[in-house]
């Protein structure tokens, strides 16, 4: 919970604001650009919501935000009405879960509906009204990790649905060694017939990427859009195994069709498939520069 007298004076004057416990994870000014900033190392309010759509991103932002450093001076009296916008339409059948963890310094995680058995992508954090919004759109039948950083409440999940969690040995550790699927090895594996697990090693050394209908590539750590180069990118300074095979995973990626990316951390992305095979390209030989 946010504390006013903890309010950054960075905030412009009005209802929400952001404390000084915020860790600067980009959550909020992705999620509600339109009110959220960067201000001297951490996020502040620039705008106050003035609809009900901004202010609507503006509480789901302070829903997810995973340290609850967002606060409004008023108690909002709309915000049950807001949880139950969760998970948030992406596209399609995917969905934006929210609610991210401290666990994960504020990773998304996602959920695929499908008639075969729903997807859970990563760790959200295990709260109440998003389990009984996953509960009433059909539970989880997979929990796909991308790798060990970004697991945070995988535990819960899996004993409250009981979903069979999909983790690469090489990043399971003690709090992983009970995941149902280990994957191994550097081969693509078919979950089903939508969707492909491919190994990209490289950020830590079992990480894997999930391909869904061609179309959407839920990127972990891997791979994300940077606002402010405007191109996509991998982090080099949170490459904790190694850069090379980081840019070999990425050169193997490149060959796959996809037109979205969905990172655990950094900005999504969308485009048509050509483009998206010309991003990859300008990435790696941005990655070759670093």
């Amino acid at each position: 919970m946010a504390h006013l007298n903890l309010r950054r004076p960075q905030n412009v004057s009005g209802d929400f604001y952001v404390d000084t416990t915020c860790i600067d994870c980009d959550t909020c000014r992705w999620m509600a650009p339109e009110v959220f900033i960067e201000a001297e190392g951490m996020s502040a309010v620039y705008h106050q919501p003035t609809n009900d759509k901004e202010r609507l991103k503006a509480l789901q932002a302070l829903l997810s935000c995973p340290t609850s450093s967002i606060g409004t001076v008023e108690k909002p009296q709309d915000i049950k009405i807001v949880q139950l916008s969760f998970p948030i339409p992406v596209e399609e059948n995917v969905y934006d879960c929210g609610y991210h963890s401290e666990k994960s310094y504020g990773g998304a995680g996602y959920f695929i509906q499908r008639s075969e058995g729903n997807v859970l992508v990563d760790s959200p954090r295990f709260t109440p009204p998003l389990v009984k919004r996953l509960e009433e759109m059909g539970g989880i039948r997979y929990m796909f990790l991308t790798h060990m950083d970004d697991v945070a409440d995988h535990q819960k999940y899996a004993e409250h649905f009981g979903c069979q969690r999909i983790l690469h040995k090489d990043d399971i550790n003690r709090d992983t060694r009970n995941v149902e699927i280990q994957l191994a090895g550097s081969e693509p594996v078919q979950l089903a017939p939508d969707l492909l697990i491919i190994p990209v090693p490289g950020h830590s050394k079992g990480h894997t990427v999930l391909l869904y209908k061609n179309k959407f590539l839920f990127a972990g750590d891997h791979l994300a859009w940077d606002d402010e180069l405007q191109q996509l990118i991998a982090f080099r300074n949170y490459c904790f195994y190694s850069w090379s095979e980081v840019i070999q995973s990425m050169r193997k990626l490149a060959n796959y069709t996809f037109e979205w990316v969905l990172p655990g951390h950094g900005r999504r992305y969308h485009t048509d498939a050509e483009t998206m095979k010309e991003q990859m390209h300008k990435c790696i030989a941005w990655m070759e520069t670093q």
